[in-house]
């Protein structure tokens, strides 16, 4: 079993693109040096995985952005981040694996996510908000297969608000690989997507420390026209960078004035 104990990072947000693969959607929305606006989310709703009424709901969402407004999500309304839209969000992770179990800790808003091994799909899954999700080890690959994510209007695939439906299936691989390979991808993809300059992480560049990346294919035939594929890499923190605690909370008054849309509420028990 491989040891990917410890908090690993980043310092931009999305899917990187796997070469040869359907791309992931992107932000057309880019700043003068050409890296993504991540103030602006305008996704192209061009991109040929999306049919034709995903790419208008994301045409319409980045019209929403252009106009100065932000739309709903997940992260900015406080519900759980779903799969694979976590991989897309969260920029700090640590792993905590034990014989029959493996819990995931997000630095954003204190997220926690649970993965039984070795396990089967119930054949009647109850859909949650961040699916059902079961794994099991493939050589020196975590390999993580999720269905039953919870349908909802804050319920995104990608930041740019391709919706989940009861169709949607994810799988992700974990693996570690070297630490200058981990910082090269992330350089690479910071050209691209830019890098965020608010307090960016720091990371530990002992060349021994191994980096952590995640293979995610998506597939939903209700949403997209074909499977896609992307990337996520984290780099090894560094010991020097804090935990923080994050609490999301509402805030009517300023950010989302005139625009509270108020808070979650279960109509009834979920067992």
């Amino acid at each position: 079993m491989p040891d990917f104990s410890g908090r690993y990072g980043r310092n931009a947000f999305n899917f990187e693109p796997v070469a040869g693969a359907p791309q992931p959607v992107v932000n057309l929305s880019r700043m003068p040096d050409g890296t993504s606006n991540i103030g602006q989310l305008v996704g192209d709703y061009r991109n040929p995985i999306l049919k034709p009424e995903t790419a208008e709901i994301i045409r319409k969402k980045g019209e929403i952005s252009k106009s100065g407004q932000t739309y709903p999500d997940a992260s900015n309304q406080c519900r759980t981040y779903n799969p694979p839209f976590n991989l897309a969000m969260q920029l700090e992770m640590e792993m905590l694996q034990r014989k029959d179990s493996i819990t995931i800790i997000y630095g954003q808003d204190d997220q926690v996510r649970r993965i039984r091994l070795n396990a089967s799909h119930p054949k009647n899954v109850t859909p949650s908000p961040m699916g059902d999700s079961v794994g099991h080890y493939e050589g020196d690959t975590l390999v993580v297969d999720t269905i039953g994510v919870k349908q909802g209007p804050y319920q995104f695939v990608d930041r740019y608000g391709s919706p989940v439906t009861e169709s949607l299936h994810i799988v992700e691989r974990y693996r570690l690989i070297d630490g200058a390979a981990a910082k090269e991808a992330q350089e690479r993809f910071e050209k691209i997507e830019g890098r965020l300059n608010a307090a960016p992480r720091a990371f530990d560049d002992d060349p021994s420390k191994k980096g952590l990346q995640v293979f995610v294919t998506v597939e939903d035939p209700k949403i997209f026209t074909t499977p896609w594929a992307g990337y996520v890499t984290y780099r090894r923190m560094a010991s020097s960078m804090p935990w923080l605690e994050q609490i999301c909370a509402e805030n009517p008054n300023e950010y989302y004035k005139d625009r509270w849309i108020g808070l979650p509420k279960a109509d009834k028990p979920d067992f």
